[in-house]
């Protein structure tokens, strides 16, 4: 778990490892960098603490990492905090306090400090332009976001950009190149293994270590490609019809890839379990996977838990050629969008998934695991193993998409199953 130190002498907060060596008596510790930043600290100028992962530990309630999930998710960006604590099912006011007492700012301050920490690695790493940047950082305005640099790093965005060292920029034949940080450990080849093994034909690939797929930003089609970068990140390199919100397209590329959680509470409590903690010790840098999109994984779960591997790999390619959106000249065997719930009602296995969500009955996010896992198992041809499978991939912690129930690895079932599925 990455935590931040705060000099209360000169106001400025550091992550771990900063040559700085002030006094410990002047010294404050924060979990997240927004905390230290609604304290009134600023970043330090030699450490840079936005370019490391800024993942919030998993030992904070189950509710506030929900809530942070559909901050990530975008839940905010057009909302405020009373519509954020609608979708986990507690008044706003609960939701403040929860926040306040376990991550030390509000939801409002987590979600701008995000903001302006991944506008800062834009104006570092990328070529775009500083309006360009504003609204790729999902700021509504250049004002808000000038406004927002200004107080989080004292400085104009014009200023920040004429500081950048010369190692920041990355450059790529096309589209847009950017680091997608880790906190060690964590193992890319089990998780592009993984990838590899569940790639829906036509819209995902893997070659040369490289993670690629097909993705739609309001109906328009884009490309991505994740792969190794350095010891403490990946590199993801976007081709996007434009930049405007792009933070949710780094987020769910982050998201699918298992970077977005500190799973250090979990590992230590599996680590005592006697058939996990010897898996866990052998290969501590596993990572839940993600989901780039829901529908698509929901559909994914219940073709593959209802038919053998190869039976399921060519349902999902016809469901792919017949119904999804054609993407000529990507190469790499990409070739198509995956359909939306729409175009997908009458298809089976997955008809009555299509038509429930198609209708709106049931919306796929984990603001509310449980009764998401309920509400999919009552759904014609969701198993109860596909259901906790969704879950899983949705972000919920406690699930379990194998045989039995594992009670005794609650409430962190969701990692367990996965060293148990890589034993």
């Amino acid at each position: 778990m990455t935590t931040y130190s705060a000099v209360r002498t000169t106001g400025i907060y550091c992550r771990p490892g900063c040559g700085a060596k002030p006094l410990a008596e002047n010294v404050q510790t924060f979990e997240l960098a927004a905390a230290a930043e609604a304290a009134g600290f600023r970043a330090c100028l030699r450490c840079r603490p936005y370019r490391v992962a800024g993942t919030v530990a998993d030992e904070a309630p189950e509710l506030v990492c929900r809530a942070v999930q559909l901050i990530i998710a975008g839940v905010m960006d057009a909302a405020g905090e009373e519509v954020l604590a609608a979708r986990i099912g507690v008044s706003a006011r609960h939701l403040r306090r929860m926040f306040h007492e376990h991550l030390g700012v509000t939801p409002d301050q987590f979600a701008r400090s995000r903001r302006a920490h991944f506008a800062r690695r834009l104006l570092d790493d990328s070529e775009l332009g500083i309006a360009e940047v504003a609204f790729a950082s999902g700021f509504g305005s250049l004002r808000q976001f000038n406004r927002a640099m200004r107080e989080i790093f004292r400085a104009a965005p014009k200023e920040l950009r004429d500081r950048r060292r010369k190692t920041d920029r990355l450059t790529a034949d096309g589209g847009l190149v950017l680091r997608l940080p880790y906190t060690a450990p964590y193992d890319w080849e089990a998780m592009i293994a993984f990838l590899a093994a569940n790639a829906i034909p036509g819209v995902e690939s893997v070659e040369g270590g490289v993670y690629r797929r097909t993705i739609t930003l309001d109906g328009e089609p884009g490309l991505l490609e994740i792969g190794p970068g350095g010891p403490d990140h990946l590199l993801l390199q976007a081709h996007l019809p434009f930049w405007e919100g792009v933070i949710h397209v780094v987020d769910r590329a982050a998201c699918l890839v298992g970077l977005e959680k500190d799973l250090t509470t979990a590992r230590q409590f599996l680590g005592g379990d006697p058939q996990i903690g010897p898996l866990l010790a052998a290969r501590p840098g596993l990572q839940v996977p993600g989901a780039w999109g829901p529908f698509e994984v929901a559909v994914q779960a219940v073709v593959r838990n209802s038919l053998p591997s190869a039976e399921a790999d060519d349902v999902l390619r016809k469901i792919v050629e017949v119904h999804g959106v054609a993407v000529p000249g990507l190469g790499y065997g990409l070739t198509h969008l995956f359909p939306g719930p729409e175009a997908l009602t009458g298809v089976e296995p997955v008809a009555a998934l299509a038509r429930e969500v198609a209708e709106g009955n049931i919306v796929l996010d984990c603001g509310r695991p449980e009764e998401l896992a309920r509400v999919l198992e009552q759904v014609p041809g969701v198993s109860r193993k596909a259901a906790q499978l969704v879950v899983m991939r949705l972000g919920g912690r406690d699930a379990w998409p194998l045989d039995g129930d594992a009670e005794h690895l609650s409430p962190w079932r969701s990692l367990a199953a996965v060293y148990a599925s890589a034993s």
